[in-house]
């Protein structure tokens, strides 16, 4: 939790006054027993209707006021306790930005989205509390402790021994419940994981009749998060037994303690009134206490998986100055690696090993291979997606590690495999590649993917797209992310198996429009298909990780076996619908 006390730091008005005006509601509550014992002794013991009319007026007034003080307290605890919220959120979308692609792949989406959510609201509603009842309950347990002392000493010591017991048994309770709740959140992690695959993957599951197995899954997992929250909630519900219990021992010793002084006239029927109210209030007091530490270990648990997110090291380059930056492009080459190898994390092999290559501004790059070579290991290691675990990546002869993130991508347009669009119009999603691209140069880049009968049936760049494209096809969706790349014009583009979706002509047309580019990225294009990188300047082949062959397409098919067994798969004449 400490370190996230910082953004509470603009919210500092707000956490001393709402301390402040609950302190001031208990103090007006402490003298209710007292006003009370008064109408008894002085009011009815006395048959005195003007002393009861004032006191009931006197209680009317300590109502209004306390309750007018409660409510302020209430708005400034809640205004800190959201704006806390709000800030934290905030700092933990920004920090999981800035993760690597391995950061991401170790932490999960499941547990991220955990964090930014039920988390973050569990350490919400411990700040909220806290602010309301962490000076408030003890105040008043003390407080009605001393006022105790001052009505009669022996029956005061009942109240310190209930406070000793409540206290240990508190104690006891919260050293057991606040790793039972950490471990009820990871159950939360691997139940969110379970739904989002399935909601993902709701298509494959019904394709493959898979509905009872993830059903079965399913209930596996919330099976084991109800019996956590079960024993969770057992050993947080001993809690309000245990302070009924102890309390209520306390009143039925105070009765009778106080019967035997009344009976030797040590004390009065409105003192012993006064102190059965003030053991009340203590009652009332350490079970708000005994709910506020569930719910503090609840918000610690959730604060200690945000600070765990936050204090994971993000990407933080060297940050060249502009001057600097400029200086890169002259006289070295566009991209180059020097004996590059990646090991994932947790991973018992290396993806990548001993790759080393250049290339110049204008070139198109194939990078041709069998599934998981290493193709799109290689390209997410130029914009420092993944972070090299040897050899150095260079851009324009500097190391990927020394530019900003915002650097990076100003050079770098990268259409992943995966075509993602989000909902809005069409123009709203160009625009992240280019947020100043006016409707021509949309336009234009919709016309170099072969998008424009996209465009048009959609009813122009205001047409809607749905959350994640739903309303298109997998080729349309391909075609709108390579524009949204190309849009912005940047000196270096990857295409990661980003025309798989396409037919053959339309294919073509792409990769003519973008080699009659003015002036032309260079293009790295990463394909199954040898049609698709026949044109290339360089073609990389892979194989296991390696680069085992390199030139061009006429070199490669002399020299290179691999190279020429993935040409040969895909264009062998064919016989009886085989190929031979």
């Amino acid at each position: 939790m400490k370190r996230l006390l910082p953004y509470l730091k603009n919210y500092r008005k707000e956490c001393i006054l709402a301390p402040v005006f609950k302190m001031l509601e208990a103090v007006l509550e402490l003298f209710v027993p007292l006003v009370v014992a008064a109408m008894i002794d002085k009011g009815m013991g006395l048959s005195n209707r003007k002393y009861l009319v004032m006191m009931t007026a006197l209680l009317l007034f300590l109502a209004l006021v306390g309750l007018t003080v409660s409510i302020i307290a209430q708005f400034f605890a809640a205004r800190a306790a959201v704006g806390f919220a709000t800030g934290v959120r905030s700092a933990l979308f920004r920090h999981l930005q800035r993760f690597s692609y391995t950061q991401i792949d170790s932490m999960g989406t499941s547990t991220m989205i955990t964090r930014m959510t039920s988390d973050i609201t569990l350490a919400q509603n411990g700040v909220n509390m806290v602010l309301r009842l962490l000076l408030r309950s003890p105040f008043v347990v003390l407080g009605a402790m001393i006022m105790a002392f001052t009505i009669d000493v022996w029956s005061a010591f009942l109240f310190v021994a209930v406070i000793f017991a409540l206290s240990a048994a508190v104690f006891l309770i919260m050293n057991y419940h606040i790793p039972m709740m950490q471990q009820v959140q990871k159950r939360v992690d691997a139940l969110t994981q379970t739904v989002r695959e399935n909601l993902k993957g709701v298509r494959v599951l019904r394709a493959f009749v898979k509905e009872q197995d993830q059903i079965g899954r399913f209930r596996s997992k919330n099976e084991a998060l109800l019996s956590a929250q079960k024993k969770t909630g057992m050993v947080a519900g001993l809690l309000n037994p245990l302070t009924y219990v102890i309390v209520n021992l306390g009143i039925i010793l105070l009765i009778r303690t106080g019967a035997v002084q009344v009976g030797r006239g040590r004390l009065t029927n409105g003192q012993v009134v006064a102190l059965y109210n003030y053991m009340s209030q203590i009652l009332i007091e350490l079970i708000k206490l005994a709910n506020l530490i569930v719910t503090v270990n609840k918000a610690l648990a959730g604060a200690r998986r945000i600070a765990d997110a936050l204090a994971m090291p993000a990407i933080e380059p060297q940050k060249l100055t502009e001057a600097n930056y400029l200086e890169q492009v002259e006289g070295a080459a566009a991209v180059s690696f020097e004996n590059v190898s990646l090991t994932y994390q947790g991973a018992g092999q290396a993806a990548l090993c001993d790759i080393t290559f250049s290339a110049s501004d204008g070139q198109i790059i194939g990078i041709i291979g069998g599934t998981g070579c290493g193709k799109t290991s290689l390209v997410n290691l130029i914009p420092h997606f993944y972070e090299a675990t040897g050899g150095s990546v260079k851009i324009y002869g500097r190391d990927v590690r020394d530019y900003t993130e915002q650097q990076l991508l100003s050079m770098i347009a990268v259409v992943p495999q995966k075509a993602v669009l989000f909902a809005g119009s069409i123009a709203d999603n160009l625009k992240w590649g280019n947020d100043h691209a006016d409707d021509h140069a949309m336009l234009e880049a919709v016309g170099i993917a072969q998008a424009t009968d996209v465009v048009s049936a959609k009813g122009g760049l205001e047409g809607m797209v749905e959350q994640n494209g739903r309303n298109l096809s997998g080729g349309q969706k391909q075609r709108l992310t390579i524009a949204r790349a190309v849009v912005g014009k940047k000196p270096i583009l990857i295409l990661d198996d980003s025309s798989s979706a396409l037919d053959m002509a339309t294919d073509r047309r792409l990769r003519d429009a973008i080699a009659a580019l003015k002036p032309r990225p260079l293009t790295f294009i990463v394909s199954q298909r040898t049609t698709s990188i026949s044109h290339a300047d360089l073609i990389l082949v892979m194989d296991n990780g390696r680069i085992v062959g390199s030139g061009k397409h006429e070199m490669l098919l002399e020299s290179c076996e691999v190279y020429r067994e993935i040409y040969d798969s895909q264009n062998a004449p064919m016989q009886g619908g085989q190929a031979v």
